[in-house]
């Protein structure tokens, strides 16, 4: 795998197709595309999966919430792709129980959701990780202690998948270079350029490192960057109105012991009814997520006290005798859904109304824009967007004649090659640890299988030709140095925030969001990338902004 400077340097003058965009959306067209035959470029402005794609409740699920408003063909596509990416990504994609505890008074009936959880099954016909199941209260007592059990009726239990949505964009985008796809991440695209036709024939792309441009040609170009799509829209031409009705979500994390779940748990938040989540993450528990209209710059969403008194406020209405408090939050992360605005004739809706559905537009110039969608349908949403251009370019006449089928559901993610069938994580750990031989302990070990799936076994040789490189990132936790190294040589990593944030959690778990081994993690990336001693200060001072982002809510205390 190239390095971030590498990929840089091997920019082709001119490919069949550019995706401007590096999160899940952008990451599954480059795939599906370079296994096609197709000759890609793929520019993200700042790190892989920088926006949504790590911002989001991190699972991969059906969308149950979406039987209400009768939207059987989105759930019914997801639930779909939900066996297909649990197959893709066993290692990263991890069936989780959600527990739905149905109170008196509910304005559904224990009856009526129980008949919803047959019909959420049969939609995925019956291929859910595991079937539904209802738990009586006394049993609900003992599966979820905490848990509230005054007016409690009942609780289905349902299965959906957790994910690590940043490690699910980054090996999308690693298949995607294994077959030939040219992926630069910090390297913004700063325009459009036309020929004499008035078509998209390419973009202008920018290093974020040292400023340099590079116009590189395309015959299709596709604009998948989720809540920046109308400033792309606008470097294509004017438009009336936008696109977009981007809604925020912010989620908390705290101490598994404030708040110890062994479910994800439905929570109906008391205000409003609007269907919350409390879901165990390890060692932490996080609550999430909040829906409200943005009208700010993508980038600069952050969580207000409201929101997270908000959360704080459905979670102790439902754990009466785990009561978390504001200092009890660690972290706090905020996303942007990049939903499509409703037409005017429907009038005035809820954020909760929009839909999730995504759309494909084609302007008059040729530039392909696909948005809206949710991380469960990103690989369906990137083969139907891949198919427009291929349509396209054989209509230009410029489709390769080698040009074949991606058959992107069949072919795993790098790290699942040669997964065990039985999902036995503990094994694997186990047989990485006596492979290495050199001293890796038993939960770094796990972490790393967790994390990385077969290529942690590259980490492990690292480690045995480098035993320093088992340091602790920060001392007590599990993520490693070894990463960091690995972060810069097989995975685009080039700032703090790239190692800190998304190829690591550490930003979300740890109790000082790492700023203690800022400079530590600094120095290494110095001495990997060949930063001058400007350039690792200024990527320190931007993880330490993403840090201050993440408790700006205390500001307004």
């Amino acid at each position: 795998m190239p390095s971030r400077e590498e990929m840089w340097e091997k920019i082709p003058e001119e490919v069949d197709l550019i995706v401007v965009g590096g999160g899940i959306t952008g990451a599954g067209i480059a795939r599906d595309a370079a296994r096609r035959g197709l000759q890609v470029a793929l520019f993200e402005q700042n790190d892989i999966a920088y926006g949504t794609s790590s911002r989001s409740s991190k699972l991969i699920h059906g969308g149950l919430r979406y039987l209400e408003s009768y939207e059987f063909s989105l759930v019914f596509e997801s639930v779909s792709e939900r066996r297909v990416v649990l197959d893709l990504a066993p290692h990263l994609v991890n069936p989780l129980a959600f527990l739905f505890p149905v109170y008196q008074g509910s304005r559904k009936s224990l009856r009526m959701i129980d008949a919803g959880m047959w019909l959420y099954d049969g939609l995925a016909l019956f291929r859910s990780p595991k079937r539904h199941r209802t738990l009586k209260p006394s049993e609900v007592a003992k599966e979820e202690p905490m848990l509230k059990q005054e007016g409690l009726q009942g609780a289905p239990v349902y299965y959906d998948c957790s994910t690590d949505d940043a490690r699910l964009t980054l090996e999308t985008i690693i298949d995607a270079t294994q077959h030939g796809a040219v992926v630069v991440n910090w390297a913004r695209v700063d325009a459009l350029t036309k020929d004499d036709q008035g078509r998209v024939s390419g973009v202008v792309v920018k290093n974020a490192r040292d400023g340099g441009l590079r116009e590189v040609k395309a015959h299709t170009v596709i604009n998948a960057t989720g809540p920046w799509t109308d400033e792309v829209l606008a470097m294509s031409g004017p438009r009336a109105g936008k696109l977009l009705r981007p809604t925020k979500g912010i989620h908390i994390v705290v101490e598994r012991e404030k708040l110890p779940v062994e479910h994800a748990v439905v929570l109906f938040h008391p205000t409003d009814d609007r269907v919350l989540f409390a879901l165990p993450w390890g060692e932490r528990t996080y609550v999430g997520t909040t829906d409200t209209d943005y009208e700010g710059s993508p980038g600069e969403e952050a969580a207000t006290l409201e929101d997270v008194d908000y959360l704080i406020a459905a979670s102790n209405h439902y754990f009466q005798a785990n009561q978390i408090a504001r200092e009890d939050v660690i972290s706090t992360w905020a996303g942007l859904r990049p939903l499509i605005a409703p037409e005017p004739e429907v009038g005035e809706i809820s954020e909760s109304q929009v839909s999730r559905e995504h759309q494909i537009l084609i302007g008059e110039d040729g530039l392909i824009t696909i948005a809206g969608g949710k991380l469960t349908t990103y690989r369906k949403m990137a083969k139907e967007c891949v198919d427009i251009a291929v349509n396209l370019l054989k209509l230009m006449g410029k489709l390769p004649e080698d040009i074949h089928s991606g058959q992107t559901f069949k072919f795993p993610l790098p790290g699942a090659v040669g997964w065990p069938e039985d999902d036995d994580h503990d094994k694997v750990a186990a047989d990485l640890v006596a492979a290495c031989d050199c001293g890796l302990p038993a939960e770094v070990s796990r972490h790393l299988v967790d994390t990385y799936g077969m290529r942690a076994l590259e980490l492990a040789k690292l480690c045995a030709a480098n035993p320093s490189l088992m340091e602790p990132i920060v001392p007590g936790r599990v993520e490693i140095m070894a990463q960091v190294d690995f972060g810069v040589r097989e995975e685009l990593a080039a700032s703090v925030s790239d190692i800190m944030i998304r190829r690591t959690q550490i930003f979300f778990r740890d109790f000082k969001q790492g700023l203690g081994s800022l400079d530590k993690v600094a120095l290494r990336l110095a001495h990997l990338i060949g930063w001058s001693d400007e350039e690792k200060q200024k990527s320190i001072d931007a993880y330490e902004a993403e840090v201050a982002l993440s408790q700006r809510w205390k500001e307004e205390l």
